[in-house]
């Protein structure tokens, strides 16, 4: 089995999933960089999964439906037009002969979903598309803190082990909010080193794991006492968990 972030756009990564001559991927904004991976590694696509409908997101799904067949799995939004199978917050479909769990996690959009394989050769896999990035988390166009912290307290509750596939290389900015509002942490720095280092020679930094964002990510650190004094410092007004994510990822914007 392989794990295999394909580069498009500027710092986007469509994920493809790779079991034996059989393939998965997640999130295809354009259709090339996945035919052209699916001609090189002489792969079979099956399932195409979209976590939300923003266009860097669903820009190649069309294309790649009519030219593999491979079956749909996506949210329910008028903005997905290509057939498919919509898919909501607890239900479980097979995918490459494994189980794939739907979690819903509204924030970043109202109707984003995750998709959680609990059992593969490579250990469990989250596929969290814009809701959570390694050291961050996705802006928050649709949603309203209470219910985006919900979606990451589902998605930090995993087993610790899963790794992280997010749909972009934003790791080294979230990194440097991150040290900034916990300017002690020194698992900080000790990731910033590593991942300054992957980026220096173009190599990904993700897959994260949950483990590591657990220690480093200030969207999931919420209750850290230095964490709530930085927000405190951004909007003194900030005292319920709901307003401390809603400071941090308004200091963000504007970071």
């Amino acid at each position: 089995m392989k794990l295999i972030p394909l580069p498009a756009f500027t710092d986007n990564y469509f994920w493809l999933l790779v079991k034996d001559d059989r393939a998965l991927v997640v999130d295809p904004g354009q259709a090339e960089p996945v035919l052209e991976a699916l001609e090189v590694y002489k792969l079979k696509l099956e399932a195409i999964l979209i976590t939300h409908h923003h266009s860097d997101h669903i820009g190649g799904l069309e294309s790649l439906k009519k030219k593999t067949q491979a079956v749909v799995y996506a949210p329910n939004h008028p903005s997905i037009s290509t057939p498919h199978e919509i898919e909501n917050d607890g239900e479980n479909f097979e995918c490459l002969g494994m189980n794939a769990q739907v979690i819903g996690v509204p924030g970043h959009t109202l109707t984003h979903l995750a998709y959680f394989f609990s059992q593969t050769a490579l250990g469990p896999i989250l596929f969290c598309g814009d809701t959570l990035f390694s050291g961050g988390c996705g802006r928050m166009f649709e949603g309203t803190p209470d219910v985006f912290l919900n979606s990451l307290n589902k998605l930090a509750s995993l087993p610790e082990e899963t790794l992280v596939c997010s749909a972009h290389e934003y790791t080294l900015s979230n990194l440097k909010f991150a040290k900034t509002v916990e300017p002690s942490n020194k698992n900080l720095d000790e990731y910033i080193d590593k991942c300054t280092k992957l980026r220096s020679t173009n190599i990904p930094t993700l897959p994260s794991n949950i483990r590591q964002e657990l220690l480093i990510n200030p969207f999931l650190r919420i209750n850290k006492p230095q964490v709530i004094e930085s927000a405190k410092n951004f909007d003194p007004d900030a005292k319920s968990k709901e307003q401390i994510f809603a400071a941090l990822r308004q200091w963000k914007n504007v970071f």
